[in-house]
């Protein structure tokens, strides 16, 4: 959306969102995360505290300097007021803020009389003058003005009139916008539209609103905000943030937009919703949460053999939205829920027209049932589907080696010195015996080494195969180290992901089965013949 536009959506991944646990972001995250936030359309990116971190006063100077070229948003650089008994205009964290170049500036100030006096220690009078000094040097100085009034909310349960002095005290000194921010995280819906709705009336300020997730609330909150009359929303990517999460930026503009009716970015860069936050989900090395709404993997994936022959009819009978308007896509989930609607809607996602064979959808059928009760499931572990699939479609999977024999020896030295894996495969391509040793930090390490040493030379595109996942489930634990074992191994090249499942007594059996599936669909859909 245009920043001119008289709703705000204000991103602040790369400032409230790196206060996550186990986030941390270089100054080429930050370009990068930048960029995608323009594409997607926010109105404004706050970039960071210039002045209180290096990271962040560098990205500012390479902001000015023309590094972030943005088409659709304005950077802000957050701060805070001049210190007690100050002067705006000489405090050098003000002067920070106004070196960083940036036509928007947000500052946080304190709105709870608790924090006034116990953590800034200084009067309530005091504080006004602070918030109305730094609005009106800012402003003089040609920025626009956000101010955060921080604990706004517990601060109004407190005491309204303060808390509202603050606002009015804002406005009053040229802040264009005052977001009030639940940072504690814990009020609900209904408090915040109540409070939202009166602090408007007392005041006739404009008001934005700065949610964290400590209730699960953060999405409901701000879109209650908004609601009351809120013209400027706050979140980050992927609800990013200290201790729960600040409010999921993408899933509120999806709710504001695609459920309210409201225009807040252009409908083809919405398109792009999931492609953004797995983008930054690849920047942050934080792994996309499946569940997520609107943009989550599992966010249209059905499993239920019922709802799947009511989404061959018409997938919007049980479906909130088109996923496609979020660039998302629907899944169908096999598993021993499954009935014929199932796999051939299965099918029709893998790209094989089952329709009109009966006998074949209840073979597939009959077998994935037969294959869970064994403990193998399909709901997460589609490239292993579609293997078995193609197997009943065609009459066989391509057979693109034979195995001979594989196995694995771990060496364990004295001292401290780590244990490690030898593993040997014999096998069968292209009309010869190859064999190859491999060693790993583990057995499956091992195997994939000796796997790929002994087809590199058939079949060179395993080279750009990534293993990126391996998990275990024990499946009978009652019988202790006698149990059943299911691995799920995840794959990657540059074209794609896919997971692949194998079920064995032995842990490393598992995993030699769910490893063979993952060369042999990789290489299929590649479109390699075997050799």
């Amino acid at each position: 959306m245009s920043p001119a536009d008289t709703f705000h959506v204000y991103d602040t991944t790369m400032r409230d969102g790196a206060q996550q646990e186990g986030l941390n972001l270089s100054v080429a995250d930050k370009l990068t995360i930048a960029g995608l936030l323009d594409d997607l359309g926010v109105g404004f990116i706050e970039g960071g505290w210039p002045g209180a971190n290096p990271k962040d006063t560098e990205f500012f100077k390479l902001a000015a300097a023309g590094e972030v070229p943005l088409r659709n948003a304005l950077l802000a650089a957050f701060g805070s007021t001049r210190r007690a008994h100050g002067n705006a205009a000489d405090d050098p964290q003000v002067r920070a803020l106004l070196d960083a170049r940036t036509p928007v500036v947000t500052i946080v100030a304190k709105s709870h009389v608790r924090h006034v006096q116990d953590a800034l220690r200084t009067s309530l009078e005091e504080n006004l003058a602070m918030v109305r000094d730094t609005v009106a040097v800012l402003v003089g100085e040609g920025r626009r003005v956000f101010v955060d009034a921080e604990h706004f909310f517990d601060g109004y349960l407190a005491d309204p009139a303060y808390a509202s002095d603050v606002v009015r005290c804002a406005t009053d000194a040229g802040a264009e916008v005052v977001a009030l921010c639940d940072t504690n995280g814990g009020m609900l819906p209904s408090q915040v539209f109540e409070v939202v709705q009166k602090v408007q009336d007392a005041t006739g300020a404009q008001l934005g609103i700065h949610c964290h997730n400590d209730t699960g609330c953060a999405v409901a909150n701000s879109i209650a905000a908004v609601q009351a009359g809120a013209m400027h929303v706050q979140g980050t990517v992927n609800g990013y943030g200290e201790r729960t999460g600040n409010a999921d930026l993408v899933t509120v503009v999806s709710n504001l937009q695609l459920k309210l009716g409201r225009h807040i970015i252009d409908p083809d860069a919405l398109r792009n919703a999931l492609h953004l936050s797995h983008a930054i989900s690849e920047i942050t090395n934080i792994a996309p949460y499946g569940r997520q709404p609107y943009v989550g993997a599992s966010a249209f994936a059905h499993k239920a053999g019922l709802h799947a022959s009511a989404l061959r009819v018409d997938p919007d009978l049980y479906q909130h939205i088109d996923p496609a308007l979020v660039g998302n896509s629907m899944r169908t989930l096999v598993s021993d829920m499954a009935g014929r609607a199932s796999i051939e809607l299965k099918g029709k996602e893998l790209g094989y027209d089952l329709t009109d064979r009966p006998e074949l959808l209840a073979r597939v059928v009959e077998r994935v049932k037969g294959m869970e009760q064994d403990g193998w499931t399909f709901d997460a572990a589609d490239a292993s589907f579609e293997l078995l699939l193609v197997e009943e479609v065609d009459g066989a999977r391509p057979r693109y080696f034979d195995t001979e024999s594989w196995r694995c020896i771990i060496d364990s030295s004295p001292g401290d010195l780590p244990a490690l894996a030898e593993a040997t495969v014999k096998i069968h391509a292209a009309g010869e015996r190859h064999v190859a040793t491999g060693e790993g930090n583990g057995p499956v390490n091992a195997l994939d080494h000796a796997l790929r040493e002994a087809l590199s030379a058939t079949y060179p595109e395993l080279a750009s195969f990534e293993l990126i996942d391996f998990r275990v489930r024990i499946l009978d634990a009652a019988t202790g180290t006698d149990a059943t074992t299911r691995v799920l191994i995840e794959t990657r090249d540059a074209d794609r992901t896919w997971t692949t499942i194998g079920v064995a007594p032995n842990i490393v059996h598992a995993s030699w089965l769910a490893l063979v599936d993952s060369f042999s669909y990789g290489l299929l859909k590649r479109g390699v013949q075997p050799r």
